[in-house]
């Protein structure tokens, strides 16, 4: 009972994040199951089979609030779910001893990537009004589809900052759109994984206490993403994935680290990872600072213009009133 009230507040937290910043569900919900012990495999599938609701609640939430850019959802879904079911069939062949650091590797890189990418780098926005092109989207959602099954996520780390770099959208948009078309790859990551693997090492209750904490949190988030800043949680979950993937990868039969090795690369990853969140935080807060003085003068200069406005048309209302006074002469006073 305690371990699916445990996966119910990680599918929580998982969705989120992902709903909140576009990525993290399937890369914070397979890290965990990998860590308690469970196939690489079986782990991808549970998580896949999850996000078939969590996806549909999160991206029924998302249209809800005009999130979704829906010619992007069928542009870069339908090469990822292509993509997703080629990587289930791939990992399903895989022995776990060569899947489980194979599957840590990848999340490691994600993670790795999510911690820089969000720590260091802004969301650029000053292509908003170029269309985003079939081109460019299909070979994307193919590659993050196929990194999103064999990872057991991957489709919004892979995804979101592509599309956020390209500057072309809003990030809500970005965000909106990625989780949506998240629910094709589900899809066809799960049939991939049941034709692969059958029922073999899936948990139903898994299923179903991560797709509970999934969908509750599915709406917050889809709320939360206007509010929330995206590079402090970006830093914060980049540093999660990093941590427990190192784990995995230091204790597996590739490396098979000496404790000494493992509690010296934890004291690294907890170093930068405290670096990453803080840097984060001064740099919002400089941005938020920022844009307050840039109100403010833009305020200043508002109040400004209108004040000297006023004073030009009370003075012009004072000549008018003067010229109009009955008791001064309009013309030339004529001779008697």
């Amino acid at each position: 009972m305690r371990t699916l009230i445990v996966l119910a507040l990680a599918g929580l937290g998982a969705q989120l994040v992902d709903g909140s910043l576009g990525m993290a569900y399937g890369v914070t919900s397979t890290s965990l199951l990998l860590a308690v012990g469970t196939n690489p495999a079986a782990a991808s599938a549970t998580v896949h089979l999850a996000e078939i609701g969590t996806t549909l609640a999160s991206g029924a939430s998302h249209w809800r609030f005009g999130n979704v850019d829906w010619k992007v959802v069928g542009r870069i879904g339908v090469p990822g779910a292509v993509g997703a079911f080629a990587g289930a069939s791939f990992l399903s062949n895989l022995s776990t001893e060569t899947a489980e650091p194979v599957m840590a590797l990848i999340l490691l890189s994600l993670g790795i990537y999510v911690l820089t990418r969000f720590t260091l780098a802004g969301l650029p926005t000053t292509n908003l009004d170029k269309p985003l092109r079939k081109r460019f989207l299909s070979p994307l959602g193919l590659f993050a589809g196929f990194v999103d099954a064999t990872g057991g996520g991957g489709w919004g780390p892979v995804g979101t900052p592509a599309l956020l770099a390209s500057g072309r959208m809003e990030p809500r948009k970005v965000i909106g759109s990625i989780d949506t078309s998240e629910f094709l790859v589900s899809v066809a990551a799960s049939l991939g994984f049941l034709a692969g693997l059958g029922s073999e090492g899936i948990d139903a209750t898994w299923v179903a206490a991560l797709l509970i904490g999934g969908v509750i949190a599915a709406p917050i988030a889809a709320w939360l993403v206007r509010h929330i800043p995206p590079r402090v949680l970006g830093s914060a979950v980049g540093g999660v994935i990093i941590l427990t993937n190192s784990r995995t990868l230091l204790r597996s039969d590739w490396v098979d680290a000496s404790e000494f090795v493992v509690w010296t690369v934890y004291l690294a990853v907890y170093a930068l990872w405290a670096v990453a969140v803080t840097h984060s935080v001064r740099e919002h807060l400089r941005a938020e600072a920022a844009s307050r003085a840039a109100a403010a003068a833009g305020d200043e200069a508002g109040t400004g213009a209108r004040g000297e406005g006023q004073v030009a048309a009370a003075a012009g209302a004072g000549g008018r009133d003067d010229s109009a006074d009955p008791d001064e002469p309009r013309g030339p006073t004529a001779k008697v």
